[in-house]
């Protein structure tokens, strides 16, 4: 029995040093990353595209879209979400491989502006202290509105501006219930819910973000015709 003891007290001893090692990595990146550009360079250049929309000019039906499809806790969370970490985790696990990231809306907006979309440990964790750092810096309001002008909808439009008159022949202001939740809908996966290319798919993505918004609480469980709470 003790060589059991020993041999597990040694595979305990490399998951502790290889832990070490990684996050010794991704902080190192993560730091290099924010001395080659810092937060508030980061949010002025998002600021200076063409078509930046200010979160008040948006539609608080696609702002609760866009938040029940990818970070309901957005507003209560430091950066990451212990939740959804622990939920991916899991899915991860039963799928056998990477299935579900459990990124918060601050994690991606690190990743899309600081590092590169592949799906190592030390990018992710590289990315955690990448957003601590952001929520550090920038109020909630400024992260959920810095995110929508910089994400990509498809169809070579990366703003939330240029997704809305691109599809919809319209400012973000003026989009329905229709427009909002199929909007929010697509940075999930542009090319497969783009709804020039896709139609019927981009529809199927809207539903699932409907469902999203009654179990999120923002309509009734009933309810069909867009009406919120």
């Amino acid at each position: 029995m003790k060589w059991i003891k020993r041999l597990c007290s040694f595979i305990f001893l490399c998951i502790l040093i290889t832990a070490g090692v990684l996050t010794y990595q991704g902080y190192t990146d993560y730091r290099e990353a924010v001395g080659a550009r810092s937060v508030e360079e980061m949010a002025a250049d998002i600021e200076s595209i063409d078509n930046y929309t200010d979160l008040d000019e948006l539609p608080q039906t696609y702002i609760d879209a866009v938040l029940s499809v990818e970070d309901k806790r957005f507003y209560s969370h430091p950066g990451i979400d212990p939740i959804a970490i622990g939920r991916a985790l899991v899915n991860d696990i039963k799928a056998g491989a990477y299935v579900e990231g459990g990124s918060t809306i601050t994690q991606q907006l690190a990743k899309n502006q600081y590092f590169t979309q592949d799906k190592k440990i030390v990018r992710k964790i590289a990315e955690m202290f990448m957003a601590f750092k952001i929520e550090s810096v920038l109020d909630k309001d400024k992260i959920l509105e810095l995110y929508v002008n910089s994400i990509f909808f498809g169809n070579n439009y990366y703003c939330v501006a240029d997704a809305s008159e691109g599809y919809f022949g319209k400012a973000p202001s003026e989009m329905d219930f229709d427009e909002c939740t199929l909007l929010a809908g697509i940075p999930n996966a542009p090319t497969n819910y783009n709804p020039l290319a896709s139609p019927e798919l981009a529809r199927q993505r809207q539903a699932q973000v409907i469902e999203k918004m009654k179990k999120a609480g923002y309509l009734e469980e009933d309810d069909e015709d867009g009406t919120e709470k």
